[in-house]
């Protein structure tokens, strides 16, 4: 696999924007339309950073190969990504369907499982795709 200018444009293109679309949605980026009401966290913006970096590698990767088996996997883990850093109690859906206290006591606890999960996602395919295997 060979990387050409579009591949690497593509994937700072879409690192970008993943980093200030998820981090202005979910109030890591400090932004006066809201006010985030679960603390900013170290491990949130490494979460940020990290996922940041993979789905941009995956984009430009992807851009680089014809095939697009995995694209699943890529997307599931930008999704996983956004939920690890996103804040529960901030989501109004959210709260108007399972209350904050539930949030607070189930949800926000394993915000570090979804990066965990995103993270293995992304690194996997962009493992698997530069081995010839996915």
């Amino acid at each position: 696999m060979q990387l050409t200018r579009r591949a690497v444009r593509n994937g700072f293109l879409v690192g970008g924007a993943f980093f200030v679309v998820t981090g202005v949605v979910t109030g890591l980026v400090p932004t006066p339309i809201f006010e985030r009401m679960v603390p900013r966290t170290p491990l949130d913006y490494g979460f940020l950073l990290l996922t940041t970096a993979l789905a941009g590698t995956y984009a430009a990767q992807r851009t680089a190969i014809d095939d697009c088996s995995g694209d699943a996997c890529g997307y599931a883990g930008a999704a996983g990504g956004f939920f690890a850093v996103a804040c529960p109690h901030c989501n109004a859906v959210l709260v108007a369907l399972f209350g904050s206290s539930w949030l607070a006591t189930y949800v926000d606890p394993i915000r570090p499982l979804f990066g965990l999960f995103a993270i293995a996602l992304l690194a996997g395919i962009l493992y698997a795709r530069r081995n010839g295997s996915g």
